[in-house]
């Protein structure tokens, strides 16, 4: 049995409700503190989980994003057991679509590619196929004059919001405690005090940092940097007065995307503003780019009704990994942050691979890649 006892998460995010969920289910007396800042990222995100079909070359975020995929069916049964499953995670299947002769020109290699992560085990793939045009529109009505795409069955999507709520609503179902406000680390000679909220001590044997972009508010207190800066996203609702819950994510060779989800629901998104700030603002230029994006390709969508404009900040790393694991100089103090725009797939087994970890369980994730002290 771990020799932690009490824990403190800074964070109620879903990397951090994920963490507190694993340790309130296996017994870990834990509390949450959450600022509650506006523009959470998990608040915002799209919630694809189809990590096959990034073409990104970064190997150690494409393995534990396949590590994560895989593992969202037991976390969504760990959730139902303890009273709440619904993330709003369905199977709906994927269209990677080709705009153009010339990206038409490269689905079969791509296509190739998804086949063979499939057969090496990558989750969330199925037996990939290369559709016609009509084949492509059938699947997803307002598509429009695409030259071609690869249909990826096992593709599936979720709602943050919903995800979120569902660990934090487990994590309280196992004993944990969830307090609003701004918690900071005490630490001395390099030993973990607790945690100051306000007027309120928290004893703690051990501290997970999760506060996603506001994690570098924490340096002075945990005696390093970590570069964690927000990456604002714009995303956009449209209500598109018909059902829509069995329409395929769309996806291509850009950073854009689609999704769909029940009563007429569609999210169109979204921009990737580096160098942001904390600006969470709808500006004019974030809807042009998003509205233009999403109308080339899928021109049936301008039909839409615009239902609300969601921003959030990404918690971006300067390497584009996530920080995970111990922070060094202080005892029992961990990080869990800076997934950029994959924390809807990777953040809740990223908060649970540093919880057990903190529990001293063997968890089987490339740790150095992550660790905290390589930008030092």
């Amino acid at each position: 049995m771990s020799s932690v006892q009490e824990v403190v998460v800074l964070g109620g995010g879903v990397v951090g409700a994920a963490a507190a969920f694993e340790f309130a289910r296996k017994g870990v007396r834990v509390s949450v503190i959450d600022a509650e800042h506006e523009g959470r990222a998990t608040a915002a995100g799209a919630g694809i989980v189809s990590p096959g079909t990034s073409l990104a070359t970064n190997l150690p975020n494409r393995l534990l994003s396949y590590q994560a995929a895989a593992y969202y069916p037991e976390l969504l049964r760990q959730l139902q057991n303890a009273g709440n499953g619904d993330a709003g995670y369905e199977v709906v299947g994927a269209l990677f679509v080709a705009t153009s002769e010339e990206e038409a020109a490269r689905l079969t290699v791509t296509a190739k590619l998804f086949e063979e992560r499939r057969l090496a085990g990558a989750p969330n793939l199925g037996d990939v196929a290369v559709l016609e045009r009509r084949q492509a529109q059938a699947l997803f009505p307002p598509l429009g004059d695409v030259a071609a795409a690869i249909y990826i069955p096992d593709a599936a999507r979720l709602n943050g919001r919903l995800l979120r709520q569902a660990l934090l609503d487990g994590a309280a179902h196992f004993g944990a405690k969830v307090v609003r406000g701004r918690g900071v680390p005490v630490c001395a000679g390099g030993e973990l005090k607790g945690v100051r909220c306000g007027d309120e001590a928290l004893p703690a044997d051990a501290v997970v940092v999760a506060g996603g972009a506001w994690t570098r508010e924490m340096r002075e207190a945990v005696g390093m940097d970590l570069p964690v800066a927000p990456q604002k996203g714009q995303i956009v609702h449209l209500e598109m007065g018909q059902e829509t819950g069995a329409w395929p994510i769309v996806l291509g060779f850009h950073s854009h995307y689609m999704l769909a989800f029940p009563k007429g629901r569609v999210v169109v998104g979204a921009t990737r503003e580096t160098g942001s700030g904390f600006d969470t603002r709808v500006t004019a230029g974030g809807l042009h780019e998003v509205f233009g994006e999403a109308l080339r390709v899928a021109p049936g969508l301008a039909a839409g009704a615009v239902a609300e404009v969601r921003v959030g900040l990404r918690p971006a790393s300067p390497d584009g990994l996530p920080i995970l694991g111990p922070i060094p100089g202080v005892d029992n103090m961990h990080v869990a942050t800076g997934h950029g725009a994959n924390g809807l797939t990777a953040g809740a087994f990223s908060g649970i691979a540093v919880a057990r970890r903190v529990m001293g369980e063997t968890v089987d994730i490339p740790w150095a890649a992550f660790a905290a002290n390589r930008f030092a």
